[in-house]
């Protein structure tokens, strides 16, 4: 079995972002020379998560909108106690999750026709990573 472990590094102009990093996935992926096998996506952070949907502007909203319906920032959350205010950030990176699988079939990632694979910051305006592990033959 190959691997090829790979760091992606973000610095968000934005507390919350959403970024595609699909085609850095697929560079991994060409770099790795793998044809059959998986790759592993993960935000290395948790006040980050990384996730597989579709690349439309207006669900990219929805959800960032769904997010703060359900985890909204607000300042009594006793995480702040510690001297942090990211409470929100830490409970939206739980729902999102940290890490994805994606197979790899004939040297391809294999998504269905509007998969794409983001990076969700909602912690950002600072240096944070990410890694890609791609394992296979």
């Amino acid at each position: 079995m190959k691997t090829l472990t790979e760091y992606i590094w973000f610095n968000t102009s934005k507390k919350r972002e959403y970024i595609n990093i699909t085609l850095e996935v697929e560079k991994s992926l060409q770099k790795s020379e793998i044809k059959e096998g998986m790759i592993l996506v993960s935000a290395m952070h948790i006040t980050a998560g990384v996730y597989v949907n579709d690349a439309e502007n207006g669900l990219i909203q929805d959800i960032d909108e769904w997010l703060e319906k359900l985890a909204p920032f607000k300042a009594d959350y006793r995480h702040h106690r510690t001297g942090e205010d990211n409470g929100d950030a830490h409970l939206k990176s739980l729902l999102i999750h940290h890490e994805v699988i994606i197979p790899v079939t004939n040297g391809k990632l294999d998504f269905g026709p509007w998969q794409q694979v983001y990076y969700a910051e909602f912690d950002g305006q600072r240096r944070k990573r990410l890694v890609i592990k791609v394992m296979g033959e």
